[in-house]
């Protein structure tokens, strides 16, 4: 298997049929994402970045074209693709632990022991570091917790891939830097292949590999892919002032509110 092309997204087109008639959200897609890397997928809202991550997870098919996951066919969710959404999804009647024992129940119940599956998970909330919330509902931690046990819970399946659509587009601005440092050091232990959606420029230069800008919708197409060769690891104090994250960071603004200015329309 050709390590470099881990993802393979051939020629993919999604169209949506509307009471007002066929909507085309993407069109000639395509995109490879190499095992272990991290990608982001960054545009304005609208253009698909969602549709596309849902094509990966196989929570949709899509209507033209084909994609690949080590060398087969997507045709639905699977275990080795774990999926991290905005909203944590946690059952509210679980505890932590109960919410991720369920997923590793699921994929490893047929062939490990109760002990297994117990251990699995606790070193799951461990990796997050949510032991001593191990026993609390999803109603007594904070966003912030409950965002890391969703990831918790991706992880803990053993996926090749994790899929993530704005994990953390929903918490405060302190929260959301501690999450994505915190991220940056699970990938690096775990060396998970991650595609990622994000509307934030800093995000997208701070823990990807390589960005991929999308088109404005509808029909929207990939735009420009632009390969972040910061060293790892990444300190955000560090790089606050470094000229290439700097560059980084320009090239992808310029192509949002430059070459994809969202021209608003007057009623």
């Amino acid at each position: 298997m050709n390590q470099d092309k881990y993802i393979e997204i051939q020629d993919v087109e999604q169209t949506f049929k509307t009471k007002k008639g066929t909507f085309p959200a993407l069109r000639d897609i395509n995109l490879t994402v190499a095992k272990g890397e991290f990608v982001t997928l960054i545009g304005h809202s609208g253009c698909g970045k969602s549709t596309l991550l849902n094509l990966i997870a196989g929570l949709t098919m899509p209507t033209k074209g084909v994609l690949l996951c080590a060398n087969k066919e997507i045709a639905g969710p699977g275990p080795e693709r774990g999926v991290v959404f905005q909203n944590h999804s946690l059952l509210p009647w679980l505890t932590c632990f109960e919410n991720i024992y369920l997923a590793v129940e699921r994929v490893f119940g047929g062939s490990e022991s109760k002990a297994q599956l117990k251990a699995r998970t606790e070193a799951a909330l461990a990796l997050v570091g949510l032991t001593p919330a191990a026993s609390k509902r999803p109603g007594e931690i904070s966003g912030g917790m409950k965002q890391r046990v969703g990831i918790a819970r991706a992880l803990s399946m053993e996926p090749k891939v994790l899929l993530m659509d704005e994990p953390f587009g929903a918490l405060d601005a302190l929260t959301r830097a501690k999450l994505q440092d915190e991220l940056l050091e699970i990938v690096a232990r775990t060396q998970s292949t991650v595609v990622m959606v994000t509307h934030d420029v800093d995000e997208a230069v701070l823990l990807s590999d390589k960005i991929v800008m999308l088109t404005n919708g509808p029909a929207a197409t990939v735009g420009e892919v632009r390969t972040v060769d910061l060293a790892r690891p990444r300190n955000r104090v560090a790089l606050a002032d470094d000229p290439q994250y700097q560059q980084h960071r320009k090239a992808v603004i310029d192509f949002l509110y430059t070459r994809q200015a969202h021209v608003e329309k007057v009623a």
